[in-house]
């Protein structure tokens, strides 16, 4: 069975031969094809190469394009800063919206002729010509609010959304109309799902309504394009208490890769009664506690992760946020044991 079939079984909510795993293998693929994060973040054709590579690596079930959260932000103007082993952030000494009048500056851009949006449309590309076939090629896209804390600041942004949301709305409009035609971009290359990062639809950081209002408008806008389109929408939250009806009612996706139990659940299990019947759970083993576990202990989690989840099919093994870009693949190794061993419907 190809990755492909799997996935596509799954996501249908029926038992494949095993339950699909990628613990999130981005940064880290660096190692493989022997550069450094900026270069690796910014030649798309490395990029590629490390992607194609990690996957062939380990047989990875899904390939998930995060480079880093700043891509988007940075085709607007925000100035980065380019560590030699970790992602890419914005420089937050000199970020591009000093002041709640700024917000009145963000522009639409056009996402196939700025330098990062459009690189990674063709990373896609070519990863859809050399392994959709065989491999669902997800395109990651940061969400509209994520974006403009990106140019504002997360603190900054909060404060503005009490003291002046209106503004803070004109540039999630500017924000949002760049997103739509970044989305079309992307599913024209053919990519199976795009999976837009809501990482502030979560209790540890503003309340579900306030995010209804400020993001969860326009993530809607944006799912139904690209429903619209024949595409899937996924959603990744590794947020605290990660606001699962929201996000199904707002956006109906497909998956949700998580990291941490639902605001309304008092554990996975009980999750999983409410939610596992509505869309695919991607997750949701620790990437920080993979820092200090050993081999064994995550094989055991991964273990207790399958057990509660893959019954009937609707869950797909993974680290809940990117796996750490400087840690060994060891780790890795170990989930994979445990998706073939205890993931298996045989």
């Amino acid at each position: 069975m190809t990755a492909l079939e799997r996935v596509a079984m799954t996501l249908q909510h029926q038992e494949a031969d095993r339950v699909p795993v990628y613990p999130l293998l981005n940064g880290v693929g660096r190692k493989l094809v022997g550069v450094d994060y900026p270069t690796w973040s910014t030649d798309m054709q490395i990029c590629g190469d490390a992607y194609e590579a990690v996957t062939d690596r380990f047989q990875l079930d899904v390939i998930c394009t995060l480079i880093d959260l700043s891509v988007e932000a940075a085709d607007f103007g925000q100035k980065l800063i380019y560590p030699k082993s970790e992602a890419a952030h914005p420089d937050f000494s000199q970020l591009l919206l000093q002041a709640p009048a700024d917000y009145d500056k963000v522009d639409p851009v056009d996402p196939t002729k700025t330098p990062r949006m459009s690189g990674h449309i063709e990373l896609c590309k070519r990863l859809v010509n050399r392994r959709a076939k065989d491999t669902p090629v997800v395109a990651f896209v940061f969400g509209p609010l994520g974006i403009l804390s990106m140019m504002r600041g997360q603190a900054q942004m909060f404060m503005d959304i009490m003291d002046d949301p209106d503004a803070v709305k004109r540039g999630l409009d500017a924000i949002q109309a760049t997103l739509k035609d970044y989305c079309r971009a992307l599913m024209a290359t053919g990519v199976h799902a795009i999976m837009l990062d809501t990482l502030f639809a979560s209790q540890s950081i503003m309340s579900k309504a306030m995010w209804r209002e400020m993001e969860g408008v326009y993530v809607q806008e944006l799912a139904e394009i690209i429903h619209d389109a024949g595409c899937m929408v996924m959603v990744h939250n590794c947020g605290t208490g990660i606001y699962f009806d929201a996000q199904l009612a707002t956006m109906k996706p497909e998956a949700i890769s998580f990291l941490h139990v639902a605001d309304d659940c008092a554990s996975y299990e009980e999750m999983q009664t409410k939610y596992g019947d509505k869309t695919t759970f991607i997750g949701h083993i620790p990437p920080t506690w993979l820092l200090e576990a050993t081999e064994e202990e995550v094989e055991a989690e991964a273990a207790k992760e399958l057990a509660i989840h893959k019954r009937g099919g609707g869950f797909i093994l993974a680290t809940g946020c990117e796996y750490p870009a400087n840690l060994d693949f060891g780790k890795a190794e170990a989930m994979l044991r445990a998706a073939r061993i205890h993931g298996s419907y045989s």
